[in-house]
């Protein structure tokens, strides 16, 4: 079975996003890696550690221009973070609020968790507890997607 290994995703102000997933997240920054072309753009890669030993990747694109916020919900698209245990999602809106990140919450069944954006809008949620991924795949599941899909 696959594991994530890293999340690669664009970032319009480097400075403000190092910043934040170091300061904020607590990240460590393990690389930075530049090059002239990426295409078309000079390029900075930004490398950071999770606890799993996983990697967050931030491209700074220079002269790109960021795009415009489409339609959708704002958190259609997000990474989500885990933390051990509901009780400790307070440490994390005190650390957002001394930090004046807005955030909002929602809870999913058992799940309970807090969303926020970066500096780029990027939406970020940490939630717990961790979710339990079962080692087989669902019938059930596939059941339902497919028939969502043949409704489409």
């Amino acid at each position: 079975m696959l594991r994530t290994d890293h999340i690669v995703f664009p970032v319009w102000n480097a400075k403000a996003s190092l910043a934040f997933y170091r300061n904020v997240l607590g990240l460590k920054l393990v690389n930075a890696i530049s090059g002239p072309d990426w295409g078309g753009y000079p390029w900075l890669m930004i490398v950071l550690a999770t606890a799993d030993g996983r990697e967050i990747v931030l491209v700074s694109l220079k002269g790109a221009k960021r795009p415009r916020k489409g339609k959708l919900a704002r958190d259609v698209r997000h990474l989500a973070f885990s933390e051990t245990s509901v009780a400790k999602l307070e440490g994390w809106r005190r650390k957002l609020a001394a930090a004046k990140v807005a955030f909002w919450e929602e809870k999913h069944g058992a799940q309970h968790s807090v969303y926020f954006e970066d500096p780029n809008g990027v939406v970020l949620e940490i939630t717990a507890p961790p979710t339990r991924v079962p080692r087989r795949e669902n019938a059930a599941a596939l059941a339902a997607a497919s028939r969502w899909i043949a409704a489409s």
